[in-house]
């Protein structure tokens, strides 16, 4: 009786630890995810345009579609190949995570500079074709989960830099398939919502028993357009500002120092400048403003590289047309 005794004690001391380690996978997954916060509301921003022309009773299977590829590339191509980049190369990672910064500055100050050329033969756009419509929502299933794979990538990426170190391998990949199965549920989640919620809105107004609700659902209908465009600007503004932030805090931990150490010492300053309550706020915000306009020059400073050096060298390689992003 005493040996069943010991051994249940065990049992539960071995069950506390595995609560604890879930607990602590969990916490691990949630303050990595937050770090890849500028690539998530790009990913969000982007993925709507794919169901854009299509019949709303093919949008969620199409959403659907774009998710099942996303989990493909989070978990059978890019986990196993972070844990691997842990393992026997972690000093690849802060250079990884820089050229990540930089494209994510690529991204967002290619859509600014698009606001004020919006005829250049660069432009971003999805060109629409005709065809067989099974044809075409395959490729632009296809389309978006290429476009997932490098916002994967990303959002992966700053997830394992994130991580503490010299932890056992098992719990690397619980945090990091939690990150990239939470995300993935939140941003296609998120754009199930929106791409419907039109739908939602146009029923309300043609079903709805009371003026109230007949209101309400054209109330829908106008606010989400404002909503799409706000959510641009604000998946522009982050992709912005978290690239140009990973970008200064690579070279601070490799290269050049000054640039990082300028920008903190500027925070510091405003945080002493106002009142103690509005310190810790004032010296992100100031972080994060210099950060944004590093960001949006090596972005801008990154596009005619783009265009006149790496898409040619993508090109002649495809031996296709202009190489999507």
């Amino acid at each position: 009786m005493s040996g069943l005794l010991a051994l249940l004690d065990d049992v539960a001391g071995i069950a506390k630890i595995a609560a604890a380690s879930v607990d602590d996978v969990a916490g691990q997954a949630a303050k990595a995810g937050a770090k890849a916060a500028g690539a998530v509301i790009d990913d969000a921003a982007v993925t709507p345009k794919y169901v854009h022309g299509f019949a709303p009773a093919r949008e969620l299977p199409i959403v659907g579609k774009i998710a099942i590829g996303s989990i493909r590339n989070k978990l059978l191509i890019l986990l196993p190949a972070a844990l691997l980049l842990s393992a026997f190369a972690p000093w690849l990672i802060t250079p990884l995570l820089m050229i990540g910064g930089a494209y994510l500055c690529f991204e967002g100050a290619e859509k600014v500079w698009h606001l004020f050329h919006p005829h250049e033969p660069y432009a971003d756009g999805h060109v629409e074709g005709g065809g067989d419509p099974l044809h075409l929502e395959a490729e632009k299933v296809s389309g978006a989960v290429k476009t997932d794979f490098i916002l994967s990538a990303e959002i992966m990426t700053i997830a394992l830099a994130a991580l503490p170190p010299d932890q056992p391998v098992w719990m690397e990949a619980m945090a990091l398939a939690f990150v990239g199965i939470g995300i993935t549920v939140l941003v296609y989640g998120g754009v199930a919502l929106i791409v419907k919620a039109d739908d939602v809105g146009l029923w309300l107004a043609r079903v709805g028993r009371l003026s109230a609700t007949r209101a309400l659902g054209r109330g829908i209908v106008s606010f989400m357009p404002l909503f799409m465009k706000a959510l641009m600007v604000v998946g522009t503004a982050a992709m912005i500002w978290v690239g140009g932030s990973i970008v200064l805090h690579g070279l601070a931990e490799t290269l050049w120092h000054a640039p990082y150490d300028w920008i903190h010492h500027q925070a510091e300053v405003v945080g002493h400048a106002v009142p103690q309550g509005l310190s810790g706020f004032m010296n992100w915000a100031t972080t994060a403003f210099f950060d944004g306009v590093f960001g949006l020059a090596l972005g801008l400073l990154l596009i005619p590289l783009v265009a006149k050096v790496i898409d040619p060298v993508i090109m002649s390689f495809s031996g296709k047309g202009k190489a999507g992003h």
